[in-house]
């Protein structure tokens, strides 16, 4: 099967009578609760359950191996090769189990703001939520773009195609293949609708590095005077928190390319999580939940369909998907210019590191490539003490290249844009998780409003003797005793021990990274 085949396969599918193309919210809504996909909750929004997969399944991901990308992909456990025979063969009985449909959905639209870089995207899905998904958390084109959009990327979802290891060569029933060269997604056996987010992203991770963009894993705000702030940083950590910021517009909440332009969203939509969501906590998204936003296995009362967000009976992921317009205080269309700040995100339950301290640019790329926060004691079965995690760039899930790709260009455009960058600690002071408390959130937001309005540029600073960080003496608003996280502890020489070993946490981590510089490895990470 080449390319030519491919699409004339796709064009016979999408001419059949069973298609229904491009529906509006309503329309949409009306067909998954008609079909029984889902069902209408008190506020408008769809609720829907994934059943058996109620997150993403990464040891069921895969890249064709195919010539075109092969030299580029960083291969291993996250990029899992897998030829084109079993894609072709997977490509071919999709088709056919679409066809046998008695209705399936295509969405057309976009992935990434900035016009000159943007993909034109098609998904076409077994299930009517699923393209309401798809439409509330891709761009979607004006009717003018529309007439002339052009597919660049196309995924093809069947959850009820599942996959049989013995004759098509998965693990599991469940797949999501990727092809660079046939520019098509294949997923099949999983409900969870977070798998067509994270493969056009991790799409983008592969094509915009190409034209010199670098794509990221973050939330994106602006000020008034258009001043632009990134925040790094992985679950738990503040991230949606600290980005929602009254006093400054939301480019985006989770990812963005940052081109020659500036930055801009990826995506025309959010996907929040909503365990244990409340209104005092979290408004933007409180509010957001109305008609037409999704509401992935979230616990509904049969009769009064109000969500009850605490309940975790069916996952602790529980998701809200809707347009980003549905937010009050946003950029629309979602970009703006080159960052001002850069903040990296840590929630470090040991104790160690500090509230915030300002980056070098071998530093900034030394922490963006370790992507550390750490694991609680009972998050997980058998996580007894806390566990520090590692994710690199924040997002090693979705890098098909190797992540020294990232790091680089964001090293020159820190130099190029003169970007400020800090490391802001969310977690723990006084000692480690279960003996100190965690950073009063009014203290850190002082701190990153400080970094962000520049008062921390050209502050005295003291270095930390383990990390080599650049800590502020002084931060308004903030406890002296606070910002130096060896005086907060009253057992100096059980610091002294934590800090060390998380300091060796970091090399070890670090050693996978072989081929980077001395620069970043030996000035940007913990002391000798």
């Amino acid at each position: 099967m080449n390319s030519i085949e491919t699409v004339s396969e796709l064009k016979a599918l999408l001419a059949g009578n069973n298609v229904s193309s491009q529906l509006s919210v309503p329309q949409l809504v009306e067909k998954a609760t008609t079909r029984g996909e889902a069902v209408l909750t008190s506020t408008g929004a769809v609720k829907a359950e994934t059943g058996k997969y109620t997150g993403r399944s990464p040891q069921d991901k895969y890249i064709v191996d195919e010539a075109i990308s092969k030299d580029k992909i960083d291969w291993g456990s996250v990029n899992q090769p897998i030829s084109s025979d079993i894609f072709e063969a997977l490509y071919k009985k999709m088709i056919n189990f679409l066809n046998k449909q008695d209705e399936i959905f295509e969405f057309k639209g976009y992935a990434g703001a900035d016009k000159e870089s943007r993909l034109g995207i098609q998904i076409i899905n077994e299930y009517a939520w699923h393209n309401l998904f798809a439409h509330q958390l891709f761009i979607r084109p004006t009717q003018e773009e529309l007439a002339t959009h052009t597919t660049d990327f196309t995924i093809l979802s069947a959850p009820n195609f599942k996959a049989d290891p013995a004759v098509d060569g998965t693990h599991s029933e469940t797949f999501i293949i990727v092809s660079m060269e046939k520019r098509t997604v294949l997923i099949g056996g999983t409900e969870y609708a977070g798998e067509m987010k994270k493969s056009i992203f991790s799409i983008m991770n592969y094509l915009l590095p190409e034209q010199d963009i670098l794509p990221m894993h973050c939330s994106a705000n602006v000020g008034d005077d258009g001043d632009v702030t990134l925040f790094f940083g992985l679950s738990g950590t503040g991230k949606t928190t600290l980005s929602a910021d009254a006093g400054r517009k939301l480019i985006g909440d989770d990812e963005h390319g940052w081109s020659d332009n500036g930055v801009f969203n990826i995506e025309g939509g959010c996907y929040a999580k909503c365990i244990d969501l409340t209104r005092e906590n979290e408004p933007q998204i409180w509010d957001a939940i109305s008609f037409g936003t999704v509401l992935e296995n979230v616990v509904v009362d049969a009769e009064t369909r109000v969500a009850n967000y605490a309940d975790n009976s069916l996952t602790e992921n529980t998701r809200a998907a809707y347009p980003i317009q549905y937010i009050d205080n946003i950029v629309d269309p979602s970009v703006a210019g080159h960052p001002n700040t850069i903040i990296f995100l840590t929630a470090d339950a040991f104790g160690v590191l500090p509230p915030i301290s300002k980056l070098t640019k071998e530093q900034a790329m030394y922490h963006f490539l370790s992507g550390f926060t750490s694991k609680l004691a009972g998050t997980e079965r058998g996580v007894t003490s806390p566990q520090p995690v590692f994710s690199t760039c924040f997002g090693s899930p979705f890098l098909p290249l190797h992540a020294t790709v990232y790091a680089e260009m964001l090293g020159k455009k820190i130099d190029e844009h003169g970007a400020q960058v800090f490391l802001v600690n969310t977690g723990w002071t006084g000692g480690e998780y279960g003996v100190g408390n965690r950073m009063k959130l009014s203290y850190t937001r002082t701190m990153v409003r400080a970094a962000i309005d520049g008062k921390l540029n050209n502050t005295d600073t003291e270095t930390d003797t383990v990390f080599g960080l650049a800590i502020p003496k002084v931060v308004e608003g903030v406890p002296s005793e606070v910002l130096i996280p060896r005086n907060a502890w009253a057992d100096k020489a059980a610091y002294d021990q934590k800090a060390a070993d998380l300091a060796q946490s970091f090399r070890d981590n670090f050693k996978k990274f072989g081929t980077v510089s001395e620069d970043i490895s030996v000035k940007g990470g913990p002391l000798a």
